[in-house]
């Protein structure tokens, strides 16, 4: 009891130590990045309004844009400060002494922990939400900040990478009063496994959360009973309608890999140079067709013993042919020494590649790739990666998984076919270069005009036109879809889960209401929002959770509101349960 108490002990020393330094009321963050996740951890945080107003945000990048996205330092009413170093210099400089909380959102491991233990140096009592890709240092970290969150945007948004690929929602599930509960289509749930609505997805261009009518969601939220979520089953049909392998096409790949192409023009000329001296030979010679092409590859190939006594047109023809037959040899030998270090290097790039259906292809083996291939792979479901390097991050993991790794540029369309992209189920995008990204899924869509295509864009506006534009019904932000699970750990919110519907986060989490708050008195009726805040259930102090609240009951100080809603919504229903300002 005492160790859940020592983390708000430390915010309301921290509250009164910042009236005392600078008599600024209002909560301060600092933030530490250089990508999309702290742009939109920043615009998330701007939108929070606490009982004291609005957050102050003093935002850390590096001296230079080291990526073409937004990074947060051109938004107003953000404090920044350019440093390449996160040393205790740079915190006080950004005035972390005294401030509510730090997320450090940088991608290196390593240079969190040091950036971490630099900041501890600065100010001991301090809210700390880190972001990592290896959350098996996540206990540690715990053990060296006590009030610390260790988060993984890549993690966050794997799930619903891997349900767009497969056709299905996101598997989201959680475990609340007693409930296991979890995101599915209202087609695969029995009605009364059905808790509440959650989104209409029909429309791609028009999807809409939490809608008045609960009856028009095709997705919903539901109790577990057993039955498998729809992105298991979905794999599970993947899996069945997987056809057989095809070795002859896998050969003919081989063979036209086999020699490039500047040598096979120069033999193909040369042959033809080779075909032409022997009709003229045929003719000067007066012989057959047949005994004229015999004599040809014997001079050409081998040479022939001079004869004097030949005409002099065959002379010529003889001397020219021997002379072919000079190139001709070092040719074959450059076609066999070039095909054979081209096989090898087309086997160890991934480039033969039997003929695949019914698979789906992963581009980019980075945070993000590697745990979609990963989740992909555990569902049994054939996958094949490509990736510019020949050792990314998932490199390893792919060979260890026996995942096909192709090397090249998925940008282009000879890299596409050779990953079958026109028989596969799903082509998902998930690199770092938005632009490249972009190349890939319309490429892959001029291969396949109806291939479902999950694209990765970091600006989630821009992801937002790309689907308006081009067509592709699925694209994701996951900077925009982990930023609201970043701020409301850095905010120390209680949030139980967070559920990806299309380029929307919606947030489950508990809500106390206080004494003397606007919620006090009120029926319950007022808490639920359409496309905003969904009442789930609903507790007395000390009493367990009701899933079925009367809509009529008058709700008391320290009641407990289970909600599942948008970020906008939830931060309006803090504000009216939190207590009356002094």
């Amino acid at each position: 009891m005492r160790r859940m108490a020592e983390p708000l002990l430390d915010r309301a020393l921290r509250a009164g130590r910042r009236l005392r330094v600078n008599g600024e009321s209002r909560s301060h963050y600092v933030i530490c990045g250089q990508d999309a996740l702290a742009y939109w951890v920043v615009r998330a945080l701007l939108a929070t309004e606490l009982q004291a107003g609005r957050v102050r945000i003093t935002l850390v990048v590096p001296e230079r844009r080291r990526s073409e996205g937004p990074d947060g330092r051109d938004i107003e009413g953000v404090e920044v400060i350019r440093a390449d170093r996160l040393d205790e210099v740079t915190f006080r400089r950004a005035g972390l002494a005294g401030a509510d909380g730090l997320a450090l959102l940088h991608q290196d491991d390593v240079g969190n922990m040091h950036a971490a233990l630099c900041a501890q140096e600065v100010e001991p009592r301090l809210r700390l939400v880190v972001r990592m890709f290896n959350t098996g240092l996540a206990n540690g970290v715990r053990q060296i900040f006590p009030d610390s969150a260790v988060l993984s945007d890549a993690s966050m948004a794997a799930p619903a990478f891997v349900a767009a690929a497969l056709g299905e929602v996101a598997p989201t599930h959680f475990r609340h009063g007693g409930r296991t509960l979890y995101v599915a289509r209202r087609d695969d749930v029995r009605p009364e496994d059905v808790v509440c609505a959650v989104a209409d997805t029909r429309d791609p261009q028009l999807e809409r959360v939490l809608p008045a009518d609960e009856s028009a969601a095709d997705v919903v939220l539901a109790e577990a009973t057993g039955a498998p979520p729809g992105t298991e089953v979905a794999a599970r049909r993947l899996r069945r309608a997987r056809r057989r392998r095809r070795p002859v096409v896998m050969l003919l790949r081989a063979v036209r890999s086999f020699a490039t192409r500047k040598i096979g023009v120069a033999v193909l000329v040369l042959l033809a140079v080779i075909a032409l001296l022997g009709g003229l030979y045929a003719g000067t010679a007066h012989v057959g067709w047949g005994e004229a092409l015999y004599l040809t590859l014997v001079t050409t190939l081998t040479g022939q013993d001079p004869n004097a006594a030949k005409p002099p047109a065959e002379q010529v023809l003889q001397v020219v042919l021997n002379l072919a037959g000079l190139a001709l040899i070092p040719l074959i030998t450059a076609v066999v020494v070039d095909g054979i270090v081209n096989a090898r290097l087309a086997l160890h790039s991934g480039r033969i590649q039997p003929e695949r259906s019914g698979h789906i292809v992963v581009v980019g083996l980075g945070n993000v790739g590697t745990r979609v291939m990963a989740q992909l792979n555990d569902f049994g479901v054939e996958v094949v990666a490509i990736d510019k390097q020949a050792e990314p991050r998932g490199g390893a993991l792919a060979r260890r998984l026996g995942v096909p790794l192709i090397v090249g540029d998925a940008a282009l369309e000879e890299t596409l076919h050779a990953a079958s992209v026109g028989t596969c189920q799903a082509l998902v995008v998930v690199s770092t270069d938005d632009g490249a990204n972009l190349q890939a899924a319309l490429n892959g869509r001029a291969v396949n005009d109806e291939l479902r295509v999950v694209l990765r864009l970091f600006d989630g506006h821009f992801a937002e036109r790309i689907q308006r534009a081009f067509g592709i019904g699925i694209s994701r932000s996951v900077s925009y879809l982990a930023a609201p699970s970043f701020a409301a750990a850095l905010l120390d919110r209680a949030v139980i889960a967070t559920i990806p519907v299309g380029r929307h986060a919606l947030l489950v989490t508990e809500a106390s209401v206080a004494a003397g708050s606007s919620l006090d008195g009120r029926p319950l009726a007022v808490v639920g929002r359409p496309e905003s805040v969904r009442l789930l259930a609903h507790a007395r102090a000390g009493q367990r959770l009701d899933w079925s609240p009367d809509p009529r009951m008058v709700i008391v100080a320290g009641d407990r509101l289970t909600v599942v809603a948008r970020r906008a919504g939830l931060n309006a229903l803090l504000r009216e349960a939190a207590p009356p300002p002094p």
